[in-house]
């Protein structure tokens, strides 16, 4: 059976993207692969196996286009409005707070936040389907 090991997004400026993932969501450069075009930075913490992969090409100076087929990365957290309050406090400009209840009962909480390159963060409360 095959197990998800990583995804991986294209960001212009290394050290932006580092210190984003770190104060949002605690990821530490796992491993470092630097080659003469592009450098493979690997991003994990002990929460998890799974990898976030952040490709730096060298010399680029233009934004990514995401286009219309990006979807969003999801993390889930204990408690998504002490979390929603920490990434206010720490100005990652966090979107609205959201108790999703399609039926009347409360099935998700969660909020979005954007990293610096435009790629879209649900950050998802412990529960149900979302562990």
């Amino acid at each position: 059976m095959a197990k998800m090991i990583h995804s991986m997004i294209r960001v212009l400026d290394e050290d932006r993207s580092v210190a984003f993932y770190n104060k949002a969501f605690g990821l530490e450069i796992a491993d470092r692969l630097d080659f003469p075009e592009f450098t493979l930075l690997y991003l994990s913490n002990s929460e998890t196996g799974f990898e976030l992969e952040l490709t730096v090409n060298k010399g680029r100076t233009e934004p990514y286009a995401l286009g219309d087929g990006y979807g969003h990365l999801a993390v889930s957290v204990p408690d998504a409005a002490a979390e929603h309050a920490r990434f206010e406090a720490e100005g990652l400009a966090p979107r609205k707070l959201v108790d999703f209840a399609p039926a009347g009962e409360v099935i998700a909480r969660f909020f979005f936040v954007a990293d610096p390159d435009g790629y879209q963060i649900e950050v998802l409360e412990r529960g149900g389907r979302y562990l």
